[in-house]
């Protein structure tokens, strides 16, 4: 008998999840242990497979299940994937005819082709069935009394977490796939309504996963040959397992043995890195939050990132909206991560915040991006330093209370003169201090190949690369920065041949520029450094990275 399953992963992106390549979210994996346990075996696709290759619908049709994840509740720009739109998984429902046909997600919450539009919740032609609530759960259900409905259950999805590790060895990426980990669902602020435009407080309050049983599935995900985690499936990873209320203090203990836990469990891996954390937790608890952020430092890999859920440096669309934190505490919260985790190792700091703002929330006048600029402003003047400052305009869900109270479509010329200002301003001079000329950023793979060639390092953010070569999709290289974008850097493959670069990579080295490019070339080849700094002078770049 026929007991083959296919999963297509149309990719997920959600406040306290992320699917889109390199990452694979907990949805897959669960989904393939719930398969597993139902005697199927599990193929996986990707949605850009599907693009790149039509004709493998024919196989789709062999399959005797048909499952697809997919759903976006949080608007970005992706490199390494773009989501399935909701035309493409009609058509897909459609074209797939042979098996049964199910499709689960965020999905279900509705959808938008981009931020500034409502996402509108409406019946996805072409399945058989929609999973609603967890889709491994509502999955299960639905093979068993067919019932495509599922709340979550801990004790259920943590042993398929496990028995679903190894599709990750399906994974275009693997093995540099970025495996998401959930440690919680639910969000602590949902206890007065949650932010106005977030869909996480939809999972209710938290619930948390035991350590055992993420490390178990740590230790299965290893075991399958995955390196690289993130643990971000949760709304504020310093509430671990904390107590109850809007705010609670972080426990460091719990974290410490979560995060030790892991690297316990998988001794073997390059990257450990952690998403969002709410910056009210720290500005409130201040002293446990610093525990907190020790005990990360302590086993996570350097290059870490904390997103900030700011959203607006407005005091009157804070209040308009029940966001998380004021201005001065957002302020005070990225002190605190600076003086934790600024420290450099293998060359990049331990630990920065990000920023996410959102615009055309209600309230939102003028005025709001007058204070989110002065925000800013007053960050840099203060010699802090800040990795990402995320903008997106809100994208409204039914059910959440910005669906019908916001501004969209009234401050447009305003929401974009605020993005111009944060490129020039505030990026370019952020990237300069985290990234100075000469930083070696260490196993960047290339994820767009072309004259200039895209590539990024595993982790959570991690900083574009942009090399002034051809190199091959996949290749993985060390790359020593030489000069900056708006929200990139420029860098060349470690060691630097300078005998072998072509005159248009030669123009970025330090020194060099399009002066002395063709000096440089004419006295080509260097027997040493000396001889190649009579030419282009001396070098930002470490002696022992060239040649």
């Amino acid at each position: 008998m026929n007991r083959t399953a296919v999963i297509l992963d149309g990719y997920v992106d959600e406040p306290a999840c992320l699917g889109v390549p390199p990452y694979i979210s907990p949805y897959i994996r669960t989904v393939a242990g719930a398969l597993i346990a139902h005697g199927f075996s599990p193929q996986y696709l990707t949605i850009d497979q599907l693009r790149n290759e039509p004709l493998r619908t024919a196989d789709l049709n062999k399959a005797r299940l048909f499952v697809m994840i997919a759903g976006v509740t949080v608007p970005g720009k992706y490199l390494g994937g773009t989501p399935a739109t909701l035309t493409e998984i009609q058509q897909i429902g459609h074209m797939v005819r042979g098996p049964k046909k199910v499709i689960g997600g965020p999905i279900g919450f509705g959808y938008s082709g981009e931020g500034g539009q409502k996402a509108v919740r409406q019946v996805i032609s072409g399945f058989d069935a929609l999973l609603t609530g967890e889709p491994a759960i509502a999955l299960d259900n639905y093979l068993t009394e067919n019932d495509p409905a599922g709340l979550l259950d801990y004790a259920r999805t943590d042993q398929w977490s496990i028995a679903g590790s190894g599709i990750i060895a399906q994974h275009p990426d693997f093995p540099y796939v970025m495996c998401e980990l959930e440690t919680a669902r639910g969000c602590s602020h949902g206890a007065t309504g949650g932010c106005s435009f977030c869909t996480e407080p939809f999972y209710g309050m938290p619930r948390y996963r035991t350590i055992p049983a993420i490390t178990a599935e740590v230790a299965a995900l290893h075991r399958h040959g995955a390196r690289h985690f993130r643990v971000g499936r949760q709304p504020d990873i310093l509430a671990y397992g904390a107590g109850s209320g809007e705010y609670p203090a972080p426990e460091p203990e719990k974290l410490d043995a979560l995060f030790g836990g892991i690297r316990a469990a998988a001794p073997g891996l390059a990257t450990l890195h952690i998403d969002n954390t709410n910056p009210a937790t720290i500005a409130r608890h201040e002293d446990a939050a610093r525990e907190a952020l020790r005990a990360i430092i302590r086993h996570h890999t350097s290059g870490d990132v904390a997103a900030f859920g700011m959203e607006t440096a407005d005091p009157a669309v804070v209040a308009a909206n029940n966001l998380k934190a004021q201005e001065d505490e957002v302020f005070r919260a990225i002190e605190i991560v600076n003086e934790e985790g600024g420290k450099r190792r293998d060359n990049v700091p331990e630990l920065l915040p990000g920023l996410n703002f959102v615009c055309s929330l209600a309230g939102e006048t003028e005025k709001t991006y007058d204070l989110n600029e002065q925000f800013l402003d007053r960050v840099l003047k203060a010699g802090l330093l800040v990795r990402r400052v995320n903008i997106r305009q809100v994208m409204p869900f039914e059910g959440t209370r910005v669906y019908t109270h916001n501004t969209l479509g009234k401050h447009e010329r305003r929401f974009r003169q605020f993005k111009e200002f944060v490129r020039n301003r505030i990026d370019l001079p952020m990237l300069q201090r985290v990234f100075p000329v000469g930083t070696v950023l260490k196993d960047v793979r290339i994820e767009v190949e072309g004259d200039l060639s895209f590539g990024r390092q595993p982790g959570s953010y991690p900083i574009l690369v942009g090399l002034p070569l051809r190199l091959p999709l996949r290749t993985v290289t060390d790359a020593v920065v030489v000069d900056w974008g708006m929200r990139s850097v420029t860098a060349l493959p470690v060691p630097v041949r300078i005998n072998d670069l072509p005159a248009s990579a030669i123009r970025w080295l330090p020194g060099v520029g399009k002066k002395k490019v063709a000096a440089v070339i004419a006295k080509r080849p260097f027997t040493d450094l000396a001889a190649y700094r009579k030419v282009a002078g001396n070098s930002a770049i470490d002696a022992s990275m060239m040649f």
